[in-house]
């Protein structure tokens, strides 16, 4: 695991950095009444590098000019960034296809935009999700859930505008650490420090209006209330869970060099089709281990996380396995 970047660990003002994620997509209704029918929407998620704060946007479709007035109402509400860092759509699953190509399509211009605000727009890796764990974890906050407890609710897009902007609260308002060392002090860092300068807190709701009441008599504002209410018991017992330390990738396990024979990983790849080629370019960190590679293959050059590089053994390697074997074998 590499150290992590400038933007994670400088002090500075919040969503100065931003990563970018898509998540959808979501049925809601046209318009309320009798004779409404369901559109797609999208949710478009803004983490803050520095300080994990969650911004969250409908998107009412795919297309370059609605993603930049979702950019031009973050900038609006948040002020403008320096950094953006964002997949370049080669990782999610075939269920948002869709999402692949509408980033596929919009890369170039939404950089060329970006560039004339001012905005520098930072491209990972393809096949490289753990380059951009920070929004996918944030998408998995808020996605994960949404879906389960949205159910079969369809919502008009003011609604769930109004539940994005609610679970981003939920979301700003988990503790990151404790607010000073005093003994009699209970209150938690929280994300939403940074943002208003002091704890989030939820308009209260009459639970009288919520508990023992089937779903198909509450208004639709109750409903939205309810759906926020199950979205926040699911997500605690999720983020308690994630509160325990866990490691990994504490050892360094890349060992390629130039002009190395590797297999490439790749996802739904024929019968008896192994991808191969030979590694023509390593890319080291800053605290010099390679991660991305630069892979010529028989279809031209591609560039790949290391984690996604599988070594061919050498003659040299077989051999030294070898000898390591006869060397761990007991004597009879």
């Amino acid at each position: 695991m590499g150290d992590l970047p400038l933007q994670r660990v400088t002090a500075d003002f919040p969503f100065l950095s931003v990563g970018i994620d898509f998540a959808g997509h979501f049925l809601i209704l046209n318009r309320k009444g009798r004779g409404a029918k369901t559109i797609k929407c999208y949710l478009c998620l803004f983490v803050c590098l520095r300080y994990k704060c969650i911004h969250l946007e409908a998107v009412s479709d795919l297309s370059k000019d609605a993603f930049i007035m979702t950019l031009r109402r973050f900038v609006a509400r948040r002020g403008k960034p320096i950094d953006f860092f964002c997949d370049n759509g080669r990782n999610f699953v075939a269920a948002a296809k869709e999402i692949v190509s509408f980033l596929k399509y919009i890369a170039e211009p939404i950089s060329d935009y970006a560039a004339q605000e001012g905005i520098k727009f930072n491209f990972s890796p393809s096949y490289a999700p753990h380059f951009g764990g920070i929004w996918e974890a944030g998408v998995k906050s808020a996605k994960h859930h949404i879906r389960r407890v949205m159910g079969n609710s369809y919502l008009t897009f003011e609604e769930i505008s109004t539940l994005f902007a609610q679970i981003e609260a939920v979301l700003n308002s988990r503790p990151l650490c404790p607010l000073s060392s005093s003994p009699h002090d209970y209150l938690p860092l929280t994300p939403g420090h940074f943002l208003i300068g002091r704890p989030l807190r939820a308009i209260p709701v009459s639970e009288s209006i919520l508990a023992n009441v089937n779903e198909t008599q509450l208004s639709r504002y109750a409903r939205v209330e309810l759906i926020r209410k199950h979205f926040w018991q699911r997500w605690q017992r999720e983020y308690l869970g994630e509160l325990q330390q866990r490691v990994k990738w504490k050892t360094n396990m890349s060992k390629l060099n130039v002009n190395d024979l590797v297999l490439l990983q790749e996802d739904n790849t024929p019968p008896l089709s192994w991808r191969l080629g030979r590694v023509l370019r390593l890319f080291p960190g800053s605290d010099g281990i390679s991660r991305v590679a630069d892979i010529s293959t028989t279809t031209g050059c591609v560039r790949r996380p290391l984690v996604r590089l599988c070594p061919i053994p050498t003659v040299d390697d077989l051999k030294a396995g070898k000898m390591l074997r006869l060397q761990e074998a007991p004597t009879k």
